[in-house]
């Protein structure tokens, strides 16, 4: 049975993760600070012997006993109120951790992927956003600590790839949605929804122009499954190419929630936050033959009842 570790295992995208490799017949061994990250989401894979979990920060070494054969390095806060409260952890986790991680993947010969991001690109002048595009990125704004340690583990990555021969996967992540999202780690999805769904005005940022493309959490797993599985060592974008407005997506989530007490809350653009944002997938379907199966109206749909149940839960834990 193979063995994968996967960091940020606690986390939204490494629960799912976790979930998958299991299914596919790994053994999986999690980690995670749970500095954003909840046991919650990894409740049900306790109880399996196909799964174990270390409570460890990989920015400090990492030591994981026996065989490896696969790391998925997804351990990072990953939205604009997670690392504006944390630069200094998400600076380290990209910087470290990621040194710390290739250090254990060359000692146990293991094929490593990391989660890097479509922020690589910044606030890009080409659209939509090949692999080979260098990026709109400002290092000292607030949105660089998160920015920078992603592009930073990057070039680690590629040089432990030329300069040691580590057979390594980067994965450019475009904004993914679904269930066991945080309700309140700031991004547009689950601001959107729990907002809504309380009756609250849906906080727009600027005049709700700038663009996003959303793909639902089963197709990113499956480009991630897929990428780490190929022979290609550099940069692949996974994501969504069906790109909307802000303002629009939050008419979808008042019309899908149904709650006509739902308005606008319009607020000033932040610092840097992309105009537009749509991934060249091109790559990916000519490589690893993947391309996103599930529609943003299913997606959504599909998202719903977790967003429903968890703000229920959070309110009732307020009484």
């Amino acid at each position: 049975m193979p063995t994968v570790l996967i960091t940020g295992a606690a986390g939204f995208l490494g629960s799912h993760l976790s979930d998958r490799f299991i299914a596919e017949g790994f053994r999986v061994i999690g980690m995670d600070n749970l500095l954003t990250g909840s046991m919650d989401n990894i409740a049900h894979l306790m109880p399996l012997k196909e799964f174990e979990f270390y409570y460890h920060d990989v920015s400090k070494f990492v030591h994981v006993p026996g065989d490896l054969d696969y790391i998925l390095h997804f351990a990072s806060p990953a939205s604009p109120i997670d690392y504006l409260k944390m630069p200094i952890q998400t600076l380290k986790v990209g910087s470290l951790g990621t040194h710390n991680l290739l250090g254990l993947a060359k000692a146990k010969q293991a094929r490593m992927l990391i989660a890097s991001t479509s922020e690589v690109y910044g606030d890009p002048l080409e659209h939509p956003q090949q692999e080979n595009y260098w990026g709109n990125v400002n290092p000292v704004g607030p949105r660089g600590v998160y920015d920078e340690a992603k592009r930073f583990q990057e070039a680690m990555t590629m040089a432990y790839h030329t300069f040691h021969g580590l057979e390594t996967r980067i994965v450019r992540i475009f904004n993914t949605y679904g269930p066991r999202m945080r309700l309140n780690d700031g991004r547009v999805l689950p601001a959107f929804f729990s907002q809504a769904i309380r009756g609250q005005g849906l906080t727009v940022f600027g005049d709700g122009s700038q663009t996003r493309s959303f793909c639902y959490v089963d197709d990113l797993v499956e480009g991630i499954y897929r990428l780490l599985m190929s022979d290609y060592a550099h940069p692949v974008n996974i994501g969504n190419q069906d790109e909307t407005t802000i303002m629009q997506f939050a008419e979808e989530i008042m019309e899908l929630v149904g709650n006509p007490d739902a308005h606008l809350d319009r607020r000033p653009l932040p610092t840097d936050d992309p105009k537009v944002r749509q991934p060249d997938i091109t790559l990916a379907k000519k490589l690893l033959g993947w391309s996103p199966k599930v529609s943003r109206e299913e997606g959504l749909r599909r998202t719903l009842p977790y967003f429903r149940e968890a703000v229920a839960k959070a309110d009732a834990n307020k009484k």
